[in-house]
Parts: C-alpha cells; sequence; structure tokens
C-alpha cells in the first residue's frame, strides 16, 4: 500500500500546500480521502489522475476538506468517467445533492452512489475501514484504513484536538497522519499543537510506526523544527512533516 499527501495544508492557504486530501492505492485498490481546494490539481499530477479515483471518503464537511468535491465531479463527467461513490458522516448525501442543485447542468449527468456512515467498520474501496469520533467543531471521523486481504494499516486523524483515546486507536498502525495546525504559542481549540499532541502520543503508549503532521495553517510556516522540538520533549517516536506530493509505501514507512 502507499499514501500521497495530496494536500497538507488548511483552511487559510500558504501558496505552497493544498487544503486535505489523501490519496491511498493498494494495487488497483484507490480511494481519496477528502478533496479540499487544490486537491484536484495534485491527483491530476499523479499516475492516477482523477480519471483513475471513483470513491471519495470524507472525514467531514468544512470547506477545506470538500471545496474540490464538485470540480472532481465535473472533471470526470468531462474525462467521460460517470461514476462515483461518496462516503462520510451523517449529511454526506445532502451536501453532494445540495452541490449539484446548485450547477442544473451537472444534473444526472453521474451515477452517484452516496452514503452517510456512523461510526464503525465497513468496505469501501478494496479497503477495511474502522471510524471514530474525533474532538472538533462539527462531526468529523478519524479512520484507519488497511487494505482487505490484509496488510499494514494508516489512521488518519481528520481534524481534532489532541485526544489518547484517539492515539490508541492507531495503535499498530504503520502510520498515523495527524492534525497539527499550530505553534504552541498560538491559543486554539478543536485542533492540537506540538505540546498537546505530544502529550496524548506519551500518554496513550501506542506502537505506531511513523507520525506526519499535517493540517498546517500558516502559523507553521518555518517553525517546522521547533515544533518537532516541542513535540519531541514528551513523544520519542519517528515525527516528520510531509510536503505535498510526498508519496510513502507504508510498509517502508
Amino acid at each position: 500500500m502507499q499514501l500521497t499527501f495530496l494536500g497538507t495544508g488548511s483552511a487559510m492557504p500558504t501558496g505552497t500546500r493544498a487544503q486535505s486530501g489523501y490519496l491511498l492505492q493498494d494495487g488497483d485498490d484507490t480511494l481519496l480521502v477528502d478533496c479540499g481546494s487544490g486537491v484536484l490539481n495534485a491527483l491530476a499530477r499523479t499516475d492516477t489522475g482523477y480519471e483513475g479515483v471513483d470513491t471519495v471518503l470524507l472525514t467531514h464537511h468544512h470547506l477545506d476538506h470538500v471545496s474540490d468535491l464538485a470540480v472532481l465531479m465535473k472533471a470526470r463527467w468531462l474525462a467521460g468517467e460517470t461514476t462515483l461513490t461518496v462516503v462520510g458522516p451523517p449529511g454526506t448525501s445532502a451536501l453532494v445533492e445540495e452541490t449539484l442543485a446548485v450547477h442544473d447542468y451537472m444534473q444526472d449527468r453521474l451515477d452517484l452512489t452516496l452514503r452517510d456512515r456512523t461510526t464503525g467498520a465497513f468496505d469501501l474501496a478494496g479497503f477495511s475501514i474502522e471510524s471514530r469520533e474525533g474532538q472538533h467543531s462539527m462531526q468529523c471521523f478519524a479512520y484507519r484504513l488497511q487494505p482487505e486481504a490484509g496488510g499494514p494499516s494508516v489512521v488518519l486523524s481528520g481534524d481534532t484536538e489532541a485526544d489518547p483515546d484517539l492515539i490508541e486507536f492507531a495503535d499498530g498502525a504503520a502510520v498515523l497522519v495527524h492534525d497539527c495546525s499550530f505553534p504552541d504559542d498560538v491559543d486554539v481549540s478543536n485542533h492540537p499543537t506540538p505540546t498537546t499532541l505530544g502529550r496524548a502520543l506519551a500518554a496513550a503508549d501506542a506502537d505506531i510506526g511513523r507520525v506526519y503532521l499535517t493540517h498546517l495553517y500558516p502559523h507553521t510556516e518555518g517553525r517546522h523544527e521547533e515544533m518537532l522540538s516541542s513535540l519531541a520533549d514528551h513523544y520519542e517516536g519517528q515525527v516528520a512533516f510531509p510536503e505535498d506530493g510526498l508519496t510513502v509505501r507504508v510498509d517502508d514507512a
């Protein structure tokens, strides 16, 4: 399995990072998790392209996680790819239907499969998935994803405050991709800072191969080493900031 960071940014663009989006691939199985602004261009730069993605999984419905979804639907239609499955928290079906309702010419262009999920386990696009809620300003899911045939797992935190219980959800995962939106000197709720995340990682004492820090606001630019040092005061595991476009083999992560 491989994971590509299509967008590691947040609701405030930096000019160098797209908003949230992650591409998971295992053989012919492909899944896009979140589809924020800039993700479609990033996807077009991959060998898979938007033509090769027919399933989208949403962590939640904030704009920086869904704003390229309408663009993806039109691009797939224009490319002759007329199927798309979109799955996410309650309200996902209404979100897609109401988005399409704004654009009359897009009515009935796609064969859509829309599913609202609550927490729990399900299979999607060749992946076995478990979900649980994080601590955010709207309902937001963290996902643990593993190829249906077995193998290492990836956990995507979604947007959330630091939470030892959520870190325990990642126990045994090869990769944890976790929100770390701001440095320590920003007073913030609904997102972690390096210190709060480091403390949660230490408290959970989970076995995680590597942690990648994403959902980065402009406040973090030029401060990555400082943030890593702050987190390392509490947690001794492998932690890194990915750049957009980074692809990692999950079994090597």
